[in-house]
């Protein structure tokens, strides 16, 4: 199971993250495309920095909210998603081109994601936003018990899918992320992660904040890097998932 982390979201002289210590680690760079963060230079020189480290870039778009990270719902038109999808898989594309770097899927951040899991005319706005790009761009989703409704959408427009799952965030018994206001939502001990990690890679599974059991189809884990106790996680679990490949 490859490892996605969403990278490149400081703005100007605004620092987030530790891009430089995690991606090391990962397989797979979320680069934020200048909506919810990061700027023309940021994107340039995480897309440089993902070269360096042979790690695969896909672009990370958003609403456009930068004040509040692209972590509010917005009443956006369809046909509004689906261009400022476009917008800004073209604006990363520019700096992948001059690095000779391939933009290999896209994966909506925040709000835009959790609207296109539970809206499915977002969803829709999306993929047509993917395929006005480029056709066969993959575009990735979170991981259902259920992925086949996605798939046939996506199928409609030519759109290949990746399915991710979360190494940090507590689900529910209905296979969704529990919500960011509710407590214990965002794991905050490593043992936490790597446990959650390790059971998604091993068995295809996350226990609920119900204690069930709750089968996902993923073929990319996400994590986050935004702490030192999370690059230390990341670490671990790459290490853990290279001894469980041998």
């Amino acid at each position: 199971m490859k490892l996605n982390c969403d990278m490149g979201e400081s703005f100007g002289l605004w620092q987030l993250g530790m891009d430089e210590a995690v991606m090391p680690y990962i397989d797979m760079a979320n680069i934020a495309c200048g909506f919810h963060a990061s700027d023309p230079l940021i994107m340039q020189q995480t897309v440089s920095l993902a070269k360096h480290y042979n790690v695969v870039v896909g672009a990370h778009p958003s609403y456009p909210d930068l004040v509040g990270f692209g972590r509010r719902h917005m009443q956006c038109t369809t046909d509004e998603i689906q261009a400022l999808i476009l917008y800004q898989i073209g604006a990363l594309a520019a700096f992948c081109q001059q690095q000779d770097m391939p933009l290999s899927y896209v994966k909506p951040h925040g709000a835009l994601y959790n609207d296109m899991m539970q809206n499915e005319a977002i969803l829709i706005a999306i993929l047509k936003g993917v395929a006005a790009f480029s056709a066969n761009l993959p575009l990735m989703l979170m991981a259902q018990t259920d992925n086949s409704r996605s798939q046939a959408l996506a199928a409609q427009f030519n759109v290949p899918l990746l399915f991710e799952a979360f190494a940090d965030r507590c689900y529910t018994d209905a296979g969704l992320l529990q919500d960011r206001r509710q407590p214990g939502a965002v794991f905050t001990q490593q043992s936490q992660i790597v446990n959650q990690a390790m059971q998604l890679a091993k068995h295809g599974s996350v226990t609920s904040n119900k204690g069930n059991i709750i089968k996902l189809n993923a073929d990319t884990l996400c994590v986050h890097g935004d702490n030192a106790l999370s690059v230390a996680a990341i670490a671990k679990i790459k290490s853990a998932m290279t001894v469980s490949k041998e």
